[in-house]
């Protein structure tokens, strides 16, 4: 069930600018999802984001979300479906293509490497919390997706 974003701005008519791929990594566990806050001196500080990053050359994005979820928790995450795709504009920067992944099944303790917090937020709860923009409209998909009993527990 993959569902596409809208742009998080609207672009400018004009020729097609280079664009940076992000993945990202929904990790759900008993009803929650880990919410990873960034620290104070970084771009956005203190704005909440699902784990993730940049895709280096040569990378898949299942490839470069394993890779950045063993940098930044020190797990060694199994990535399962593509749960959303958007491009996000932000101000003075190149368009961002943010790709969230499923992730329920990890091997590792996690840990936080890089984050001012993490926290196991309930679905259902998430808006509560203040998301970049990227994250915004998945956000929103993902807590109609919990009113409707997503994730189903086997």
């Amino acid at each position: 069930m993959q569902r596409t974003g809208d742009d998080c701005e609207a672009g400018r008519p004009g020729p097609e600018p280079t664009v940076t791929e992000v993945v990202a990594g929904v990790i759900v566990l008993d009803g929650h999802v880990l919410a990873c806050q960034r620290r104070p001196e970084a771009e956005h500080p203190g704005k909440w984001e699902f784990p993730g990053g940049k895709v280096e050359s040569g990378e898949s994005l299942p490839q470069a979300l394993r890779r950045e979820l063993q940098e930044e928790l020190a797990i060694d995450a199994t990535v399962g479906k593509q749960l959303w795709r958007t491009t996000c504009l932000y101000p003075g920067r190149q368009p961002i293509v943010l790709s969230f992944f499923l992730i329920n099944e990890y091997a590792g303790v996690l840990m936080n490497r890089q984050f001012a917090a993490l926290r196991w937020a309930r679905l259902g709860t998430l808006s509560a919390l203040d998301w970049l923009d990227g994250d915004l409209k998945f956000v929103v998909w993902l807590e109609a997706m919990a009113a409707h009993g997503w994730p189903r527990q086997t």
